[in-house]
């Protein structure tokens, strides 16, 4: 078979302590998973703390490594949001339905892996959206607007449940969360995410962020971590 022109590159991360790069299908991630933020952007207190989850994604080639990134076009208002990403490995087309509709109880059986990611919105270009009832996909999937530091396996890590996750601006901390915070849990999300979509080896899911995101300007420097996981750092450019 051949093609018109030759295909892209195929995304992948680099993996922690080995030369093996882990190919990305396709990228997920979910809206307000953490209570403080999720009335920071304006959503009311469900009675069980625990507001039902949405997905949104972003192109697969969005992902990109820390240093260097760009500051995006059509935006005077981006903003950061530091994020624990889950990496799906091959255990994942042989659970539920060949990936759909995966049990909870089964769900981290899918992970590969865990990073360190940023979440990089046009918050302007979003807000004029949600006012007109328009899709916010310019908000969240434009060219590099996922970088993401080395996949670390769970078989070196395990499932991370707790802990710090934190974003700093040359310096300065403007989130600082638990994981524990999270309303939905990685299984919970896997499997929830599930019913939507045949979820399947190579996905990304980026999985919330707490309280704190603010706008960050050209220049700036954005380190974050999550504990047990790793450290990122990129600089707008």
């Amino acid at each position: 078979m051949s093609y018109v022109f030759p295909p892209a590159p195929q995304a992948s991360l680099a993996v922690a302590d080995s030369a093996d790069r882990f190919p990305i299908r396709r990228v997920y991630c979910v809206g307000r998973n953490y209570a403080d933020h999720a009335r920071e952007m304006g959503a009311h207190d469900q009675a069980d703390g625990r507001e039902p989850p949405f997905f949104f994604s972003k192109p697969a080639d969005a992902v990109v490594p820390g240093g260097d990134v760009p500051y995006p076009p059509a935006t005077a208002n981006l903003q950061h949001e530091v994020e624990l990403v889950v990496a799906l490995g091959p255990e994942t087309a042989a659970l539920g339905d060949g990936g759909a509709d995966i049990p909870v109880a089964e769900a981290l059986r899918c992970v590969y892996g865990y990073a360190v990611g940023f979440d990089l919105t046009r918050r302007d270009v979003q807000a004029r959206a949600k006012e007109k009832g328009h899709p916010w996909d310019m908000g969240k999937g434009f060219d590099a607007s996922a970088p993401t530091g080395p996949l670390h396996p769970a078989s070196a890590i395990g499932h991370p449940q707790r802990g710090a996750i934190w974003l700093k601006v040359n310096g300065e901390t403007r989130q600082n969360g638990d994981l524990a915070d999270m309303s939905w849990r990685v299984a919970e999300v896997i499997a929830k995410l599930s019913t939507f979509v045949r979820l399947a080896p190579g996905d990304l899911i980026f999985t919330g962020t707490p309280a704190g995101v603010s706008t960050v300007a050209r220049g700036d420097v954005l380190e974050g971590g999550v504990a047990g996981v790793g450290e990122l750092r990129i600089r707008l450019v």
